[in-house]
């Protein structure tokens, strides 16, 4: 857990969202098996950046997600005790992506180091 306010916030926000998710009937969200990676509030708490993966369309992942944003957001003032109920703004999370792209990228080299040992002895 984070030690400073903003950061509680962005976690609760965050976990918030993500049991908000299994709530959501929009076909777009059900089919996309969205996940809510991370969430990063502003310092005023008007605005709130939720990064997400998805397994499937992220274009149509994003509609889905958009065209439910009034009711996440009532999910967020009824269970956050906060001042201002953040607008959430849904970007499309590529850490995951890149962090597989790294992990093949290795994978490859040790491949070829396995292989150059081999071909030396």
């Amino acid at each position: 857990m984070a030690k400073y306010r903003r950061g509680r916030i962005n976690d609760a926000v965050a976990e918030e969202l993500a049991i908000a998710l299994g709530e959501v009937r929009e076909p777009k969200v059900i089919n996309n098996f969205i996940s809510i990676t991370r969430a990063e509030v502003a310092p005023d708490l008007k605005y709130a950046t939720v990064y997400f993966s998805c397994i499937g369309d992220t274009k149509e992942a994003g509609e889905g997600l958009k065209k439910c944003t009034g009711m996440l957001r009532h999910h967020l003032a009824v269970t956050l005790n906060l001042r201002i109920t953040p607008e959430l703004r849904f970007v499309k999370d590529g850490s995951i992506e890149h962090g597989a792209k790294i992990a093949k990228f290795l994978e490859e080299i040790k491949a070829q180091e396995k292989k150059g040992e081999d071909s030396d002895v």
